[in-house]
């Protein structure tokens, strides 16, 4: 009993023996838990009018702890993005009221940006669905196939994967 990858990895066995296809195995189940996963997890965000990128800033902004308040420069780099990209993520969620920007009185050249009271409320919200619904795709899986599995994906991660070279930049 197999799935579409088994398929394809059988038909390229018998064309080219020659190949260890095992990596493609990894990765080709990678690839496919995540075009499956995706759409499950936005709608947890798109429920409340987010996107993916909008709630993980302010899922940033929540874990820095009350006042809940990071400047953008620090937001780029624990979200591993360009600057450009964070301006754009803030403007939308600044207009929809969830995050203000205030001139920073320790650099007037600099602002920071803090969840609003919505903002708090809307990442509370959505996380405890979010974790809720991760747990349920994670179901299939024991504790400790999720251990290691979590010990795997942290060594792939920590290869050439991790190591593009480009600084990790987005």
């Amino acid at each position: 009993m197999g799935d579409a990858i088994d398929g394809i990895l059988e038909q390229w066995r018998r064309e080219r023996p020659d190949l260890d296809l095992s990596a493609m195995d990894v990765f080709g189940r990678l690839a496919q838990a995540m075009r499956l996963m995706v759409p499950q997890v936005d709608r947890v965000f798109t429920k409340r009018g987010l996107r993916q990128g909008e709630f993980d800033v302010l899922a940033a902004l929540r874990r820095a702890g009350a006042p809940y308040t990071l400047i953008p420069s620090e937001l780029s780099e624990v979200l591993m993005m360009s600057r450009a990209g964070m301006t754009n993520r803030l403007d939308r969620l600044e207009a929809a009221g969830l995050v203000e920007r205030n001139l920073d009185p320790a650099d007037r050249r600099s602002f920071r940006v803090r969840l609003t009271e919505e903002g708090l409320r809307i990442v509370d919200d959505a996380l405890t669905e979010h974790a809720a619904n991760l747990a349920r795709l994670a179901s299939p899986l024991t504790r400790e196939d999720m251990e290691t599995l979590t010990v795997l994906m942290r060594k792939l991660v920590s290869g050439p994967l991790g190591n593009r070279g480009d600084g990790g930049a987005q």
